[in-house]
């Protein structure tokens, strides 16, 4: 069950000592709760809503890319997966870790992925093969509009000093203004 509200109390309770949070939500959530309601473990998180990107962000992003993978003659698989690697936001897992895999896939080929974006961040010769771990990152589809806003930033900066033409900063702030940026 995802939805909006706030926090609307917390207390202990007194008989097992365990803290008990009250939420206060916008959504019809009845149903749900009849369903979850004897279950003995849930995974609960609350965070601080964010509004979502904007679709034009995205997409702004992309046409970016494609100007710097042109203008370094690379593919947009890899100028995608080095701008995420460098401005993205990393997978995180349930136990909060940052997202790491081990293969012996080499960065040539891995870079080239168009669904898994990384970044090469070691090595090690494991029965005399290099092994080589890759720290995952979010697809730019995920992300709220904070993030997307680093994005982007990173994106047109690395644009301009290749050269490439981009939106006026005020053109990029007032997209910013559309997206309701909380940064």
């Amino acid at each position: 069950m995802k939805c909006t509200g706030r926090l609307k109390d917390i207390s202990i309770d007194f008989f097992t000592r365990k803290t008990v949070l009250s939420l206060e939500v916008n959504e019809d959530v009845t149903g749900e709760y009849d369903r979850l309601k004897d279950k003995d473990k849930l995974a609960i998180e609350v965070k601080q809503w964010r509004r979502k990107r904007s679709l034009d962000a995205n997409a702004y992003f992309h046409v970016l890319v494609g100007k710097i993978a042109d203008e370094l003659r690379i593919s947009k698989a890899r100028c995608k997966n080095i701008l995420i690697g460098r401005y993205g936001q990393p997978e995180v897992l349930d136990n909060e870790e940052e997202a790491v895999i081990k293969t012996n896939v080499p960065p040539e080929r891995m870079m080239e992925q168009e669904y898994l974006h990384c970044r090469a961040i070691g090595s090690v010769d494991e029965n005399g093969k290099e092994v080589i771990f890759y720290k995952i990152y979010r697809g730019s589809h995920t992300y709220d509009t904070r993030e997307m806003s680093i994005l982007i930033d990173g994106t047109v900066q690395e644009a301009k000093d290749l050269g490439i033409e981009t939106m006026t900063p005020d053109q990029i702030e007032e997209m910013k203004q559309k997206w309701k940026v909380e940064l």
